[in-house]
């Protein structure tokens, strides 16, 4: 099972490394942003399982943060991290949309034990297929269907097509989609996501994922 994606939210750098650290050795992959408006771009751009977010945040008050979050549907669970410790701080927490609210300094081992229950309490059914453009991928079965007809696609394709589905019509990098492809200790080739692609656009035709110059890659949208 690959690594459950997390992203910290934290500027205070010695907090910061150390909370990185720990999660790491608790086998969590790790994004870590510093203010507000890069948490922002980064919930944007990237699906998580868990936020770690504090409120007291450079650029953008973390509280904003959670609010525009929930409102563009976000649905990873939030854990806040902060020193603000007043019924009224958590209550507002609380109703921006977190999920769980610690007060700095905390133990580790409490911060883990909270994520493990969020993660179970958010635990949700795997999707069965991603289906888009005549195109349907079954992860349980390996099974890739192209307008009705079986479609072979290796192992790098099925997780790089699966990735791409996840989000249909969002960029994705190339930093992105080779995460999503291999798992933290293989060997990643610096073209690998564009063989890949080449590889597909032969089995799907060239239009069916778009090349963003400069950006990344994405589903065609339907027409």
């Amino acid at each position: 099972m690959p690594p459950v994606r997390l992203l910290l939210i934290e500027d205070d750098l010695m907090i910061g490394e150390s909370l990185e650290q720990g999660l790491r050795k608790e086998q969590y992959q790790v994004d870590w942003v510093r203010d507000g408006v890069a948490a922002e771009q980064a919930l944007s751009r990237e699906r998580y399982a868990l936020v770690l977010l504090d409120l007291g945040l450079p650029m953008q008050h973390g509280l904003q943060v959670l609010k525009n979050y929930r409102q563009a549907q976000g649905r990873a669970a939030v854990l806040i991290i902060t020193a603000r410790d007043t019924r009224n701080d958590k209550v507002q927490g609380l109703d921006a949309g977190a999920d769980d609210y610690l007060i700095k300094p905390f133990d580790l081992d409490e911060l883990f034990a909270r994520l493990r229950a969020l993660l179970r309490r958010s635990q949700v059914l795997p999707q069965a297929e991603w289906s888009h453009q005549g195109l349907t991928l079954r992860p349980a079965t390996h099974e890739t269907l192209y307008h009705g007809a079986p479609l072979h696609l290796s192992l790098r394709e099925f997780k790089l097509m699966q990735a791409l589905l996840d989000v249909p019509g969002q960029v994705q990098s190339r930093a992105s989609l080779e995460e999503k492809m291999y798992s933290w200790d293989e060997d990643i080739e610096s073209n690998t996501v564009e063989v890949y692609i080449h590889s597909l656009r032969k089995k799907l035709g060239a239009e069916f994922i778009k090349n963003v110059r400069g950006v990344g890659y994405k589903v065609a949208n339907p027409k």
